[in-house]
């Protein structure tokens, strides 16, 4: 799946290029986009006691996008089981085929009352069941 997302300016730094950081936030906005997108309401999940909390995120930075770039972000779902979700994520400006960042997430299940990992009911994990 691809998003499409504009640079704005305070998303860049005192170089005039995107601040490391948001290429983070923006994988963050690729993951609820492509949950939503199959079906999965995140509130629904929090409101049944489940948490996903983010335990591994990498990201590769190899090009800078600046001000104004429009940029594409495609998703891919890497793994997911009842116990976890990972995404790879790649980022090039609207167009072009050079990759400016590629990035890694890995989400566990934990309860939210015990703190716990737990299985991600099937009600959710059934609209998973995509193909790569």
């Amino acid at each position: 799946m691809k998003i499409k997302l504009r640079v704005k300016f305070y998303d860049t730094d005192l170089m005039g290029v995107v601040h490391h950081s948001n290429y983070i936030r923006w994988f963050e906005t690729a993951r609820v986009e492509f949950l939503r997108n199959v079906g999965i309401d995140l509130n629904e999940m929090l409101n049944d006691g489940i948490l996903f909390p983010i335990v591994e995120v990498q990201a590769k930075y190899l090009n800078p996008a600046k001000f104004d770039d429009e940029l594409e972000l495609e998703i891919i779902p890497a793994a997911m089981t009842k116990v976890k979700w990972e995404f790879e994520y790649k980022i090039r400006r609207a167009g072009e085929e050079k990759i400016l960042v590629e990035g890694f997430s890995r989400n566990v299940f934990t309860n939210a009352e015990s703190g716990k990992i737990t299985r991600l009911p099937e009600k959710y994990f059934s609209k998973l069941a995509i193909e790569n």
